[in-house]
């Protein structure tokens, strides 16, 4: 009889607890994720298209396994304006102020580091379909780092003081309020990828510190090597435990415009049911997105504001129309954003003599 009056005290108990749980769950108000937010159009779209494809007895429900989001990284989380892309900051540095390199630098890649310079600081345009003569450039400029040595390589760059702002690194230099969007889907039980026209392994060590994995993380490649692999085909190659992987001089892809719907098909092997972009380059990624059998959406960020950051409004103004136009929702980074980088992040004039030492 004891054994059963203790039974029914455990169970009781058991009852209360669950019930007092389940009460305090349904009593803590929802969690706030866009506290860097004003209220907006497009931020009212995505959390109202995330309510619906979430919910099971909507039509429109999508299972956790196909809620897939794509990410462009340089203009949409990341800084871009300072004064140009990260990558682009990295070659010229390596070229002219790298003591380890600068003497070495093929003369094509020095060209390009070159185009850059006078890009930034005489405003002088870039050649023609100069994203691809950069990528064969930076190829070349890192070729024979070991993976490990070009991450390191990365990271102090990152480290450095960002040109044209004070209180950030070009590490830190994320738009705080989208660092919010990843933290939304995230717990809404989508996988978020990063899908850049950058270097994969420039990309990796910059997403790091915002929990992005390694493996998702797509962008432009160049062919690798092992160590001790000579002239032989990696076919025919085995590779021991002593070896490192080391970048080559070959380009394999600039992972731009419809290239970036060729890796996000071979990579993820999904059509992605959100994509976030700020270009042309991104379009392609938008419209496959689009093309989903789920309901998806598609968003371009234009950089409209002048004051806490570089733009171009006159320009942004007129993609805005563009992109509205083609079907994609626009996120205005003046009107849409209650801060940019954060507190303590000024903009400043560009720097040109000591940002590197």
């Amino acid at each position: 009889m004891k054994k059963f009056l203790f039974s029914l005290l455990i169970l009781f108990v058991g009852v209360l607890s669950s019930c007092s749980t389940a009460d305090r769950l349904a009593n803590q108000p929802a969690k706030d994720y866009f506290t860097l937010w004003n209220s907006c159009e497009a931020l009212t779209i995505l959390q109202d298209y995330v309510k619906d494809v979430t919910n099971p007895n909507s039509k429109n429900y999508i299972k956790e396994e196909d809620r897939i989001a794509t990410f462009d990284m340089d203009g949409t989380f990341v800084g871009e304006l300072y004064p140009t892309y990260f990558e682009y900051n990295l070659l010229e540095y390596r070229v002219f102020d790298d003591v380890s390199y600068k003497d070495d630098a093929p003369d094509d890649v020095r060209e390009a580091a070159q185009n850059i310079r006078d890009f930034v600081r005489n405003g002088k345009k870039l050649p023609e379909h100069f994203d691809m003569k950069h990528a064969q450039a930076a190829a070349k400029a890192y070729a024979g780092m070991t993976l490990a040595e070009f991450d390191a390589y990365v990271k102090a760059y990152a480290s450095k003081q960002a040109n044209g702002f004070v209180g950030m690194t070009y590490g830190q230099s994320f738009y705080k309020p989208m660092l919010q969007v990843f933290e939304y889907l995230k717990d809404k039980g989508f996988t978020c990828y990063v899908v850049s026209g950058s270097d994969r392994f420039i990309c990796r060590p910059l997403v790091e510190p915002i929990g992005i994995n390694p493996n998702r993380v797509i962008g432009m490649d160049v062919k690798l090597h092992a160590s001790h692999q000579g002239e032989e085909a990696g076919v025919n190659h085995t590779m021991s435990r002593e070896e490192d992987l080391i970048r080559t001089d070959e380009l394999i892809i600039k992972n731009l415009k419809t290239n970036k719907v060729f890796q996000i098909s071979q990579e993820i092997g999904k059509v992605p049911v959100l994509s976030f972009g700020n270009s042309s380059g991104d379009c392609s990624m938008h419209n496959y997105c689009l093309s989903s059998p789920y309901r998806s959406e598609a968003f371009m960020l234009i950089a409209d504001d002048d004051v806490r950051d570089y733009a171009n409004r006159e320009k942004a103004l007129s993609l805005s129309e563009q992109w509205r136009a083609a079907g994609y929702h626009v996120i205005s980074m003046r009107d849409d954003f209650k801060t940019i980088y954060g507190d303590g992040v000024e903009k400043t004039e560009f720097s040109y003599s000591s940002r590197e030492e």
